[in-house]
C-alpha cells in the first residue's frame, strides 16, 4: 500500500521501506513535518533517497531523527546527501528517544569509577596545594597579603550581617523552645545552661560554617570557574605563574582567619537573642542571666566550638577552589559544579562536626 506525495514521501509497508521524494529543505520544512506527524513508522525502516531532488541541513536533520527514533537503515543516498545526513546527525547528537537502560552492576561501577576518579583528582589537588605552600614558607616575599586583606573584606566583613541576625534569631528560637519545656518545671533559671552550651559548642561554629559555605564557598567556585572558562588560569600558567599561589592560598588563608573570628561574632548575637527572650519570656533579667552563664558556662565549652572553626575553613575553601577548577565549557558547568560545592561543603561540615562530637566524647570533654 503506497501513499504519494509531490514533495514528501512514500511509504511501502510491504518492503518495509520509506522513500523520501522531492526537496527536503527548509522551504518544505513544515509540510513534511506535519505529513510525518500523521504516519506511523516501524521500525527497521530503509530509508531510500534517490527520489530526493535537493536537500539541505533541514531535510538532512529530519531524515537523522527517523533514522535514529526508527533504526532505520539509510540506502541509495548519493555520496552528498549521505556525507551531509552522517554531519548531521554528529552535529545534532540524534538519540533515540529510549536509550539503552543498564543493569544495577554497571552503575554501581560507573558510579565507583567516577568518584575513585574525583577523589584522585582532589588528592592530586592537596598534593600540589601542600607543595606550593611548603615552598611559600621558605619565601616569604611570595605572600599576597593584598588578595589575603581583599578576601577577608568580601569573605568576613562583608557576612557579619548576615550572621548577627541568624545567630541572634537562632537564639532567640532555641530560648522560646526550650522556655516552654522548663516554665512546666519551673526550671527556667536552667535556660542559662542550655542557651550557653547549644550556641557556644555547636550552633555558633556550625551555623557560621554553614552560612558561609553558601555565601563564600560557592563565590569561590563561580569566580575560579568563571575564571577558567575566560581561560584566564592557562594565562597565568604561560606567563609562569602559579594559581594556587596567587589565587587559591589567599582564599584559604583569609577564610583561615576570618572564620573563627566569625564564629565568635555568632557566639555572641547568639547569646544576645536568648537573653532577650529569657527576660521577655521567662523573667530572667539580664544581671541574673550573664551572672549564672558566668558560674556555669567553662571556658573550655568556648574553646571546643572555637577548635572546629579551622576545619570547617579549610572544608569551604577547598572545596569551593577544587570545584571551581573542575569548570569546564559553559556558564553551564559554572552554575552546576557552584551548587556542587556548596551541597558537598555543607555535608562534610556536618560530617566533620558529628566527628569532633564522638572526639569529644570519648575524651570526656
Amino acid at each position: 500500500m503506497k501513499r504519494q506525495f509531490n514533495t514528501g514521501y512514500q511509504l511501502d509497508l510491504e518492503n518495509n521501506s520509506f522513500y523520501c521524494e522531492g526537496n527536503w529543505n527548509l522551504a518544505h520544512h513544515q509540510l513534511i513535518q506535519k505529513q510525518l506527524k500523521q504516519a506511523k513508522l516501524p521500525n527497521g525502516l530503509k530509508l531510500d533517497g534517490s527520489k530526493i531532488n535537493h536537500l539541505d541541513t533541514a531535510g538532512a536533520l529530519l531524515i537523522s531523527k527517523i533514522a535514529a527514533e526508527h533504526g532505520a537503515n539509510l540506502v541509495n543516498f548519493s555520496p552528498e546527501h549521505g556525507a551531509l545526513i552522517d554531519l548531521i546527525a554528529k552535529r545534532s547528537k540524534v538519540e533515540s528517544p529510549k536509550p539503552a537502560r543498564h543493569n544495577f552492576l554497571y552503575e554501581l561501577g560507573k558510579t565507583t569509577f567516577t568518584a575513585l576518579e574525583n577523589t584522585k583528582l582532589f588528592l592530586a589537588f592537596v598534593g600540589e596545594l601542600v607543595m606550593t605552600l611548603l615552598a611559600m614558607l621558605r619565601s616569604p616575599n611570595k605572600w599576597r597579603w593584598r588578595e589575603i586583606v581583599g578576601n577577608l573584606d568580601s569573605g568576613g566583613y562583608t557576612a557579619l550581617p548576615i550572621i548577627g541576625l541568624l545567630s541572634f534569631l537562632i537564639g532567640v528560637v532555641l530560648a522560646y523552645q526550650m522556655g516552654v519545656q522548663l516554665q512546666t518545671y519551673g526550671a527556667n533559671i536552667f535556660i542559662v545552661n542550655f542557651i550557653g552550651l547549644a550556641i557556644l559548642r555547636e550552633f555558633g561554629p556550625l551555623l557560621t560554617a554553614i552560612i558561609i559555605a553558601g555565601r563564600t564557598g560557592s563565590a569561590y567556585t563561580a569566580q575560579l570557574g568563571m575564571m577558567q572558562i575566560n581561560e584566564e588560569m592557562d594565562a597565568l600558567r604561560t606567563m609562569g605563574l602559579s594559581p594556587i599561589e596567587l589565587l587559591i592560598l589567599p582564599r584559604i588563608f583569609a577564610l583561615l582567619i576570618a572564620l573563627p573570628l566569625l564564629s565568635v561574632w555568632a557566639d555572641c548575637f547568639g547569646i544576645l537573642g536568648g537573653m532577650l527572650m529569657s527576660k521577655g519570656m521567662l523573667g530572667i533579667n539580664f544581671f541574673d542571666f550573664l551572672k549564672r552563664f558566668q558560674d556555669v558556662i567553662q571556658v573550655k565549652t568556648y574553646c571546643i566550638g572555637l577548635i572546629k572553626t579551622p576545619v570547617f575553613a579549610m572544608i569551604i575553601s577547598g572545596v569551593g577552589c577544587y570545584q571551581g577548577l573542575q569548570v569546564s565549557g559553559s556558564a553551564e558547568s559554572v552554575g552546576r559544579l557552584t551548587t556542587k560545592s556548596v551541597v558537598q561543603a555543607i555535608f562534610f561540615i556536618i560530617v566533620a562536626d558529628a566527628g569532633f562530637s564522638i572526639l569529644f566524647s570519648s575524651l570526656g570533654i
